[in-house]
């Protein structure tokens, strides 16, 4: 029997991290910090790394990642196994992690030296997407595009009779990037173990033990274009009133994607952008294997675009600001917390008819939800107008249903939103029929 220990990630938002054990064996699903109190960590038993055989990384966020050179700090002497453009991503990551603690007047719970202590094993290596590899004896994996971010899986193991998936953070929304129809398999595929024995004929799928799913939007059934629609909206009031937005986004991800369709849909408006942001959407070129059909071309024409200020100090920005007419700016932190990005509402507080568009998660007591708390209820600290209008890079209700329907299982754990909006999606999927789904939290075991 197998055994999925909760170190992290279902029951909340952050510190994604999955363990498994069979026997004396013991393999791990991400391991991610939380911004919140400083920065909260996976429950990590340190007595459990000596069986430690493998590390699967998802993506480079922080909350899949930044608790990585912990499991080295106990002791842990294997790879992780990631694909190399994740790899390439982690150490800004860390970087911001740790300027990130330092503003919060906390230490980190690792040095330098367990950061550089990480080896990587690259998954493009061992297959291609779609295909299944050895790892070690007993283990097979397979990973696919996740939409997420450049880099970004899901996988699937094979491990001592058990099938496996981990979606990852998952979108098939993305409008820069390319996401991989889950399949764990079809008949014939591997000389032995779980596929064939399960896919009882040709094109039949088949049925996982378990699946750990992205279901952050909870209940919420909200498609990409609505709120597309709502983002617009919003935008073009402020621009009317001959305003400017702010747009505070993560380095990677989301914030190429709203700055590409921002250009494309505003072509009148001067982009302000911080040059952290640019480095990350130059890069997205030399990655076309990780990019939808077209989205290169649309990427270098903003590129090339004359509307487009690149900024990096204060001097550049206040130049930047004092340009006429209206402007969408675009600063590298989702949730404010940074001097860059509280500079900016500082300097656009003073007239009222600029605003804040906040686009993603906001962790209780950053200075994005101080913000939004404050605008709402007329706090003079924040004077200026601040919505959230969420830009889907997980799962809600309709895409978690299409997931479940693709990767049938035994058991499903959802993942990645506090623990009243899975309650409340897990009510909503058991109603409309499905059955072995589970709310988890933190600490909590799940036999398999």
């Amino acid at each position: 029997m197998m055994q999925l220990t909760i170190w992290g990630g279902a029951g909340e938002h952050g510190r994604s991290s999955y363990l498994l054990q069979y026997k004396n064996e013991a393999v791990l699903l991400d391991c991610g910090g939380k911004k919140e109190g400083g920065g909260q960590y996976p429950l990590i038993s340190p007595e459990v790394l000596p069986q430690l055989k493998a590390v699967f990384l998802s993506h480079a966020h922080e909350d899949h990642s930044m608790a990585l050179p912990l499991l080295y700090k106990h002791g842990y002497e294997g790879e992780v196994w990631t694909s190399r453009v994740t790899a390439q991503q982690l150490p800004g990551y860390f970087q911001a992690w740790g300027r990130y603690a330092r503003s919060q007047a906390a230490e980190l719970p690792y040095g330098e030296e367990h950061i550089a202590a990480i080896r990587y094993a690259y998954l493009e290596e061992r297959s291609s997407a779609g295909e299944w590899s050895n790892v070690f004896p007993g283990l097979r994996m397979k990973w696919g595009r996740s939409g997420h971010l450049p880099g970004a899986v899901w996988l699937a193991l094979d491990w001592h009779g058990k099938l496996v998936y981990f979606s990852g953070d998952y979108t098939a929304e993305s409008a820069l990037l390319a996401a991989d129809e889950p399949q764990l398999g079809m008949m014939g595929e591997g000389s032995e173990g779980t596929d064939a024995a399960r896919c009882l004929i040709a094109a039949t799928r088949c049925i996982a033990d378990l699946a750990i799913i992205d279901a952050a939007y909870g209940a919420n059934s909200d498609s990409q274009a609505v709120r597309l629609a709502e983002l617009e909206q919003a935008t073009e009031v402020v621009l009317r009133a001959q305003g400017s937005v702010l747009y505070p986004v993560p380095t990677s991800g989301r914030g190429q994607e709203l700055l590409l369709w921002a250009s494309e849909r505003f072509p009148e408006a001067q982009l302000i952008v911080e040059r952290a942001l640019m480095e990350p959407l130059r890069q997205l070129t030399a990655l076309p294997e990780w990019l939808h059909v077209g989205a290169l071309a649309r990427i270098e024409k903003l590129l090339a675009s004359d509307r487009l200020t690149i900024v990096a100090s204060e001097e550049e920005r206040l130049r930047a600001l004092a340009g006429k007419g209206s402007s969408l700016i675009f600063t590298n932190d989702g949730m404010m917390q940074s001097e860059v990005a509280r500079w900016y509402y500082q300097q656009l507080a003073s007239v009222s008819r600029h605003a804040v568009l906040l686009t993603g998660h906001l962790a209780s007591g950053s200075y994005g939800e101080m913000a939004l708390r404050g605008s709402d209820s007329g706090v003079p600290d924040f004077p200026l107008p601040v919505q959230h209008i969420c830009y889907k890079v997980h799962q809600g209700l309709p895409d978690v249903r299409q997931m479940l329907e693709r990767v049938p299982s035994r058991a499903v754990v959802l993942a990645h939103a506090v623990k009243p909006r899975t309650d409340e999606l897990l009510e909503v999927l058991k109603e409309e029929g499905y059955k072995g789904v589970y709310s988890l939290s933190p600490g909590d075991l799940f036999f398999v």
